[in-house]
């Protein structure tokens, strides 16, 4: 399986077998970490591009890129940079890859990734571009599933909040496609999952149930995964305060639900999962935090062609 210079920009763009090699990597390098630093990336260097603002993402990248003996060079705002004189996508990134060996790229229109590859020489990670797709997320949200429950298939597992704009569970949803699942769709109606999305997993044979009422389906969950609801990607203020506040996870939400239950959310939060919950057993989200510097460690590493022994 050759992964050295191969661009990962939708989570479509991988089969079940690429997913469960990323994942077995990054358990390997989780591993080796513990027994000190590693030097795989010593000499290469990775470009963030972050036009859009980002915590989790930018900073777990970097943290991988140095844990592989790596360095990093980027920009975390556009601000200062030649994008604010007019500079094109494509000339920044025809630009960044002459002192760069990687380019991770955030960006708020949907496609900026795949132009990005498309015009770049070096591999090009996508960090969310707009309300389509975050590949690397889809992978570390797999890998916190399965560290947890040591398996994907069989589970039954509820995505909650905006699933209208949210990239993290248009592309999670989709990745658990491949997998033996069933998924419950939990969200106000004006924030449904988009209609091609849940076609296509119906397609795929995934049992899916839609659903408003959280209370009716945490009983039978495995995996709550919760999302916010995505503010700025309202065409209208009036249409994201009908639905603002609509899901709070609590203590007493969490009453009914398995002993097992496992609450995930990509981060950040608003006010969707009260603080009570983070020291409850089912609270997986500050782990799952931890499980982007391993699984981009795995990406960065495979695309650079420096983890071909391990």
């Amino acid at each position: 399986m050759n992964w050295k210079g191969r661009d990962v920009v939708s989570i479509r763009d991988l089969s079940k077998n690429d997913i469960e090699f990323v994942l077995n990597v990054a358990e390997r390098l989780e591993e080796e970490l513990k027994k000190g630093s590693l030097d795989y990336a010593r000499g290469k260097i990775l470009a963030t591009l972050f036009f859009e603002p980002s915590t989790r993402t930018r900073l777990s990248f970097e943290s991988a890129m140095h844990r592989l003996g790596g360095s990093v060079i980027g920009f975390s705002s556009v601000a200062n940079t030649s994008v604010r004189k007019g500079e094109s996508l494509v000339d920044t990134v025809r630009t960044v890859e002459q002192y760069s060996d990687v380019i991770v790229i955030r960006h708020p229109m949907e496609g900026a990734a795949r132009l990005a590859a498309e015009v770049a020489e070096v591999p090009v990670i996508n960090a969310g571009d707009g309300s389509n797709q975050h590949p690397t997320q889809t992978l570390l949200d797999l890998y916190t599933i399965k560290r947890a429950f040591g398996r994907i298939d069989g589970l039954k597992i509820g995505l909650l909040g905006d699933l209208k704009y949210g990239r993290t569970v248009h592309s999670l949803a989709e990745a658990l496609a491949l997998y033996d699942v069933e998924l419950y769709l939990i969200s106000p109606e004006l924030l449904r999952m988009p209609g091609h999305i849940v076609e296509e997993l119906q397609e795929r044979g995934i049992e899916v149930k839609e659903t408003t009422k959280l209370e009716e389906v945490i009983p039978e969950l495995d995996v709550l995964y919760v999302t916010r609801i995505q503010r700025e990607r309202f065409p209208d203020e009036e249409e994201y305060l009908k639905v603002r506040g609509s899901y709070q996870v609590n203590l007493k939400v969490l009453e009914n639900a398995k002993e097992s239950l496992k609450v995930m959310h990509p981060l950040p939060r608003v006010d969707e999962i009260h603080p009570e919950v983070d020291k409850s057993k089912h609270a997986l989200y500050f782990r799952q935090v931890f499980s982007g510097v391993p699984v981009r460690m795995a990406l960065l590493g495979l695309t650079l062609g420096v983890l071909e022994g391990i």
